[in-house]
């Protein structure tokens, strides 16, 4: 691991972290979604990176958030996307040893103080061909967060539960290779795509859902559009 702390407190023994989250944990590791297996990565993959799916109480202690970033918009892959802290393993890594790192490295949350629940099978990226590792966490007290490395981030924002529960703030939405799947509308940030589906298992196998018309059709912002038809970015020189 390279820069900030290192290591991260196992789950503890009074089981700080709420129990919906536990009983999500519970669920999908008795069931995955068959999600899991129509994107499941290739053999002998290069390219791996993971992310942390992290749960914390609501600030003012009311309920509680999740963590989600904007990524910046010069990045060569998912330019401007919203999704979950984390990237690239560094070599010799583990996937929740990257997750810890690149959350610290991203928006300042100290891994010393974070609860790794659990960890869930590789999904395949197949714009960014990468092989992502999702692991849940819990920290009751995640502090200020902010945007360390802009390079990276564009934004970070602690989104209630609640919030992503609500039908008003539900939608479906059609992506550029034209599979529809699952969106929210919070906090300005239009949800969609991988990080989106992540969302939806989580808070469906917590039970925490509420019934919400899938027949709402949002359109895909054009930005996204323009970059799957353009490919990424050109690197700064």
């Amino acid at each position: 691991m390279t820069g900030g702390p290192s290591g991260a407190s196992s789950l503890p023994d009074d089981g700080g972290a709420p129990e919906w989250l536990l009983d999500a944990q519970g669920v999908l590791e008795a069931d995955l979604p068959d999600w899991f297996t129509r994107f499941r990565p290739p053999e002998d993959v290069a390219r791996r990176s993971a992310v942390l799916m992290l749960v914390t109480e609501g600030e003012g202690g009311d309920g509680h958030d999740i963590v989600l970033t904007e990524r910046s918009g010069h990045l060569r892959s998912h330019a401007g996307q919203v999704s979950f802290p984390g990237g690239k393993l560094d070599p010799g890594e583990t996937p929740v040893q990257a997750a810890l790192r690149e959350t610290w490295e991203e928006v300042g949350i100290d891994p010393a103080g974070i609860d790794v629940v659990g960890t869930f099978p590789d999904l395949w990226l197949s714009p960014s061909r990468n092989a992502v590792t999702p692991v849940l966490g819990w920290c009751r007290d995640p502090g200020a967060l902010r945007v360390v490395d802009p390079r990276e981030v564009a934004r970070v924002e602690r989104v209630p539960v609640a919030d992503l529960c609500d039908p008003a703030n539900r939608f479906t939405v059609r992506g550029p290779t034209g599979r529809i799947g699952p969106g929210f509308d919070v906090a300005d940030l239009f949800v969609w795509g991988f990080t989106a589906q992540l969302l939806t298992v989580l808070l469906d196998a917590a039970g925490v859902s509420q019934d919400w018309d899938q027949r709402v059709r949002r359109s895909l912002p054009w930005r996204y559009v323009r970059q799957y038809l353009t490919g990424p970015p050109r690197r700064r020189t």
